[in-house]
């Protein structure tokens, strides 16, 4: 069985060679890693291409900054054109641990959806201010009660899909582009009747780096809450 790691770029040069080293020192049979890379200034990219002669590593380069769930997107695309069984999504700022992934893949093989969960037990955050662990958990709280998730850790980027599953969600239709596609893909994963168990993971905050979390994307959270809660049309599947 094919696992596939989808990781989107921006500014990652000083974590990418590292991560993409302690994943692949996991041993995990047939594992490639497709990296999204929205043309970093720091060169990202280029560290990627040189990483390609050693690791099973794909790159794709996209023009201009297009936002985290259109780095998805491409990146959810591109493995699946390269025949993945299972499909992750994952930071490269070193916030999810790399040693977590044998237990996401594992938990994948009797379910289509596979997060790593912060909100249950044996789960955690470390790092993080006072304030945006309370911003955090507004956010959850409201998108939970709003839509009727019931997923606890609703806004996690830790997650490994069954290729099947995720083919069965109409990719070009999923319009959020920001922290909000986390929620968006959620909802749609639950309104088709995936079945989904969360894993404990520690979450630390990035070692490196600043947080690519704007004003726009918080903006944009809200607004796709309201929509997908008052749209006339279930969430579209192919």
């Amino acid at each position: 069985m094919k696992p596939i790691i989808v990781i989107p770029t921006y500014n990652e040069r000083d974590n990418i060679a590292t991560l993409v080293s302690q994943i692949f020192a996991l041993r995990i049979p047939e594992l490639e890693i497709v990296v999204v890379d929205d043309n970093s200034p720091d060169k990202t990219a280029e560290v990627v291409e040189g990483m390609r002669a050693d690791y099973p590593v794909h790159l794709v380069k996209r023009l201009r900054k297009l936002g985290l769930g259109s780095a998805y997107i491409a990146g959810f695309k591109k493995a699946l054109a390269l025949g993945a069984d299972y499909i992750f999504e994952m930071d490269a700022d070193f916030s999810h641990d790399p040693a977590d992934l044998p237990r996401l893949l594992s938990a994948a093989a009797d379910h289509d959806l596979a997060i790593g969960s912060r909100k249950i037990l044996g789960g955690k955050i470390v790092g993080w201010s006072l304030w945006r662990r309370l911003s955090s958990a507004g956010a959850m709280f409201f998108s939970r009660l709003l839509l009727g998730l019931r997923v606890r850790d609703v806004t996690a980027g830790f997650r490994c899909f069954r290729s099947q599953a995720l083919k069965s969600i109409a990719l070009d239709t999923v319009k959020s582009n920001g922290y909000a596609f986390q929620e968006e893909l959620l909802y749609r994963a639950e309104q088709a009747g995936f079945s989904i168990i969360e894993v404990p993971v520690v979450f630390n905050d990035r070692r490196r780096g600043r947080s690519k979390l704007s004003k726009k994307d918080i903006w944009e959270f809200f607004t796709v809450m309201y929509k997908l809660k008052f749209s006339r049309r279930p969430p579209a599947t192919s």
